[in-house]
Order: C-alpha cells, then sequence, then structure tokens
C-alpha cells in the first residue's frame, strides 16, 4: 500500500501560556519537527484533564517548560515521523498520552513502571503537548488506536481512562466485590464506573447533585451517595456496602474525601489515592489502618500496556465517556468551568475551531 502524504504547514493554531497563572493565548505557533524517535500528529481533538489546570497554575512540586502548549489526551493522524520510527505508519490513528516519553534504559522502565522514570518526559508539562493542531509524541509511548475509531470520544480514555483502568488494577479486586468512587459523577469518575461495571465490580459511586446522581446511576452505579445529603457518611457507606467497599478509587480532590475514605473502606480493603489536590495529605488513624489491615497505595497513570487494554475496553463498546465538544479558542473557559467545579463529564477541544 503508497504511503500516504500529508502536507504539513510551518505554523498552526495553538494555546500557549508563557508564564504560570499568565494569560492563555489563543495564537499561531509554529508547527514541531518530529525528531528520530517521534511521530508528528495532527490533532484532531483533545480531552482536557485537571492535571492541564495544575500545569497552568504551576502549583505542583514540578516545574512546567514555559511557554507552554497544555495537553496530553490527543487523538489525531501520524502525518510524518522520524528516521527510527519502526510502529507507526503515516496515516495511522495515533494518541497523545500524559507519558510523553521514558529513558526505557532504568530499572523502572525495564519492569514497565516507565511513568515513573526519573527521565519521563510529559505531554503538556514537559513537553508541548496537544492543545494544539500538531503535536509530536515518542513512538514507543504513543498509543496505537484503531483505524475509524472516533477520535473525539476516544480522546478522554487517553488519560483519564487509562489512569482509572490502572487505578482499579491496583486496588485488585475480585468480581462481585464493591468499589467506592470518589468523585464519581466527573471526567475521571464517569469512566471509573464504567470499567469497574466491566470488570464485574459492584459501585457505589459519590459526589455532589442530582445531575451527577442520574449521571452516575445511568452509567452503572448500584449506588450513589450524595455526600451533601447524609450526615455520617461513613455510617452510611459501610451499611450499604454490608461492612464498607473492599476498594476506594479517590479521583476526588478533596483532602476530607481522602480521609474519609479510609475510615469507611472494609478491612482488609483498598485505597487507592488518584486526584492529586496540591499541598494536601491523606490522612488516617494509624490505629484503625493496622486493626483493619487497610492498604493505602498510590496509582499514577498507566503503562503501554495499560493504554492497550484500557483502549481495548473502548473500541468494545464498554465504555465511553460522556464528553462535550468546544472549540480550541473556547478553552480558557473550560479551565474557569474546572477551577468552579462545574464540570459534568469530560470537555474535548476540537482543535478546528
Amino acid at each position: 500500500m503508497a504511503t500516504q502524504e500529508f502536507k504539513i504547514p510551518t505554523t498552526q493554531k495553538a494555546v500557549v501560556f508563557y508564564e504560570n497563572g499568565g494569560p492563555l493565548s489563543y495564537q499561531d505557533y509554529p508547527v514541531p519537527t518530529p525528531k528520530p524517535n517521534e511521530i508528528l500528529i495532527n490533532v484532531k481533538y483533545s480531552g482536557v484533564c485537571h492535571t492541564d489546570l495544575h500545569a497552568w497554575k504551576g502549583d505542583w512540586p514540578l516545574d512546567t517548560k514555559l511557554p507552554l502548549v497544555g495537553g496530553h489526551e490527543g487523538a489525531g493522524v501520524v502525518v510524518a515521523k522520524g528516521s527510527e520510527v519502526k510502529n507507526f505508519e503515516i496515516g495511522d490513528y495515533a494518541g497523545i498520552k500524559w507519558l510523553n516519553g521514558s529513558c526505557m534504559g532504568c530499572e523502572l522502565c525495564e519492569k514497565s513502571f516507565e511513568a515513573n522514570c526519573a527521565q519521563a518526559d510529559l505531554s503538556g508539562y514537559t513537553h508541548d503537548g496537544s492543545f494544539q493542531q500538531y503535536a509530536t509524541a515518542d513512538a514507543v509511548q504513543a498509543a496505537h488506536i484503531s483505524q475509524g475509531t472516533d477520535l473525539a470520544e476516544v480522546a478522554p480514555i487517553l488519560c483519564a481512562g487509562v489512569t482509572v483502568y490502572k487505578a482499579l488494577k491496583t486496588a485488585d479486586l475480585a468480581a462481585g466485590e464493591w468499589v467506592a468512587i470518589s468523585g464519581a459523577g466527573g471526567g475521571l469518575g464517569s469512566l471509573a464506573i464504567q470499567f469497574a461495571v466491566a470488570m464485574g465490580y459492584r459501585v457505589v459511586g459519590i459526589d455532589m447533585g442530582d445531575d451527577k446522581a442520574e449521571l452516575c446511576k445511568s452509567l452503572g452505579a448500584e449506588v450513589f451517595i450524595d455526600f451533601t445529603k447524609v450526615k455520617d457518611i461513613v455510617k452510611e457507606i459501610q451499611e450499604v456496602t454490608g461492612g464498607g467497599p473492599h476498594g476506594v478509587i479517590n479521583v476526588s480532590v478533596s483532602e476530607k474525601a481522602i480521609e474519609q475514605s479510609t475510615q469507611y473502606v472494609r478491612s482488609c480493603g483498598t485505597v487507592v489515592l488518584v486526584g492529586l489536590p496540591a499541598g494536601a495529605v491523606a490522612r488516617a488513624q494509624v490505629f484503625d489502618a493496622v486493626v483493619k489491615s487497610v492498604s493505602i497505595k498510590g496509582s499514577y497513570v498507566g503503562n503501554r500496556a495499560d493504554t492497550r487494554e484500557a483502549i481495548d475496553f473502548f473500541e468494545r463498546g464498554l465504555v465511553k465517556a460522556p464528553i462535550k465538544i468546544v472549540g480550541l479558542s473556547e478553552l480558557p473557559e473550560v479551565y474557569k468551568l474546572m477551577e468552579e467545579g462545574k464540570i459534568l463529564g469530560r470537555y474535548v477541544v476540537d482543535t478546528s475551531k
């Protein structure tokens, strides 16, 4: 089959900031040239993640590159590739993940913990990301997406989906066991519910508001707990699950919610920390944690295998992100909604608008 050729411009539209917390500028920006190990992706759609907000604010203990194009849930078409790339062809569908590249030679990379590599290169943080029309990615870490896949729908799977899928694997549950998802109505939580149901778990969704209750139940949550309407959330969750959930996935950015999860989890259960509220501390009563033999684990983004598996769940129709598509130029308004906690599901930007 003949190799496709694409006319690649020298400039493109992107959303750029030049200082943390500074103006988000929708502007012309140079199209990057892929290195020998990279592919150049014509990004069609990009999901918007809470991490993008942290990158812009610069409130994590890790410096961003400046100026920076954020975004790390980009889905598009490979339009160019470096001389060393063997696993992608021009015209393939590909995804940009949070982990843009790693050294592949250290102990962590050897053990498939590439995201924990000390030399990890991060999309939309240390490497210009997917809030632009053309972006580069290390071909080893870029996600393979089947031809014909809806690129808007698959975009949130590349971070939100992979992240919650990996967290559920970290909880190490058996089919039929209870999992509580704290922050269930947001972008991560809404996907976590679906992955959990597809993996055979019983789900308690925890969030606030009738709209989120309706969303969570429609996605398969057996029980929804509105933390604003319950006097004793620990007691309530333990009662509805017959002793507490076997696992808890904390995608909420509430420090209080994290602490409560260590209280209501079942004895010998696992609390998984996923959400990253800036400066937060995970508190647990040592006596209870010891006597109940509770495990508290951090779960970062998934590796290449986790990515492949998560995309497979999506492509088989088992998970679907509730998305709202807006133009790339509207990204500052999306950030504002995110700051105000008004995001329902996941926003996806169309880079052509």
